[in-house]
């Protein structure tokens, strides 16, 4: 190679490598603490190695999801209140595979982002180190994708992968029938979706993130990044105990379009609204907005993070373990011969 005058470095192009290579170091010990067992290999390879037997599974089947955040990034962007969205991406993957029977094993986040910020990507990252602990699933891979660009100064984007598993045969939804009793499980707060009406509510009602919260305490931005809730162990822990048919997790469609893709053809559920109370954030917004009480059901989870369909005969036993597990339960309604969601009482 012959010596000559320096030239242009990728630097110049706008990607710093060793400002990536400083935030590998920065989050192992966060990747670390999530390892569980069957975790062969974890960051810094080109793959990571997970082993099913060491997990203690016999015959498996793997269950995938993948998910974001959605625009509450946004507000976590314009806020720099970035430690909790990390959060929200696994429970949003989490939270779907315990859907299918599966127990989460292990996750993978994609970080995109114009110019790295180490320091506000690594709260991310820890963030999702977090939702993994909580879920017992382990951080063994991802990547941090810098693209200068393609996204405005400050802007990121994220994206999150999970795989897990469950025993041939263990698969959900299995067993609903009319009869069955639904248990929802609180959420605590609007979770992860809707948050393009969530935004638009706030600009109509005037008040900047800073503002002191209508509804709650702390700054209005602070109390809508609230965390979505992880319902993995104390789910596990009902499916484990017998009696669970199906399970649903209520994002985005709300109450109204989640639930039935848990059930049967044929068969339908009875909801009763007055069985639960509606979080004051969910009543600001039906008000600011003048929102209708079929679109706050098909737009919010409206208070129910979780829905489990459960044999009535084990609806009081599930629903002790649950709430000895930290879960606020709710007998909700039951399923029916009538297909669709009908509702009796007042949300709003």
């Amino acid at each position: 190679m012959t010596a000559g005058k320096n030239g242009i470095t990728y630097a110049d192009a706008g990607v710093d490598i060793d400002a990536g290579n400083a935030l590998v170091d920065r989050i192992k010990p966060a990747a670390k603490r999530t390892n569980r067992p069957g975790v062969m290999s974890g960051l810094g390879g080109f793959g990571a190695l997970f082993d099913l037997k060491a997990a203690g599974y016999q015959d498996p089947i793997l269950v995938g999801a993948t998910d974001g955040v959605g625009t509450k990034l946004r507000i976590a962007i314009d806020t720099g209140v970035v430690d909790g969205v990390g959060i929200d991406l696994v429970a949003m993957c989490v939270n779907d595979l315990i859907c299918q029977g599966a127990e989460p094993l292990f996750f993978l986040d994609y970080f995109a982002t114009g110019k790295l910020d180490t320091d506000t990507a690594a709260r991310i990252i820890e963030g999702i180190a977090e939702g993994c602990a909580q879920s017992g699933c382990a951080l063994i891979g991802g990547e941090t994708a810098e693209m200068p660009g393609m996204y405005p100064d400050g802007d990121f984007d994220l994206a999150g992968f999970s795989v897990g598993a469950m025993e041939r045969g263990a698969d959900l939804p299995s067993g609903v029938q009319a009869g069955d009793v639904l248990l929802g499980l609180a959420s605590n707060g609007v979770h992860s979706n809707g948050y393009s009406l969530v935004r638009k509510l706030v600009e109509l009602s005037g008040l900047g993130w800073d503002a002191p919260c209508p509804f709650g305490e702390g700054s209005l931005g602070e109390a809508l990044l609230t965390p979505t809730r992880l319902y993995v162990k104390p789910a596990l822990s009902a499916i484990r105990e017998g009696g669970v048919h199906a399970l649903a997790h209520i994002t985005g469609g709300g109450l109204t379009e989640n639930l039935p893709r848990v059930l049967p053809e044929g068969l339908g559920a009875q909801i009763d609204l007055d069985s639960w109370q509606l979080p004051s954030v969910f009543s600001w917004m039906a008000q600011i907005g003048g929102i209708a009480e079929a679109e706050m059901l098909k737009t919010f989870n409206c208070g129910i993070g979780l829905i489990i369909v459960c044999d009535p005969d084990r609806a009081d036993q599930l629903s002790t373990l649950l709430a000895e597990a930290g879960e606020t339960v709710a007998r909700i309604g039951t399923v029916t011969e009538t297909p669709g969601v009908a509702y009796s009482g007042k949300l709003l």
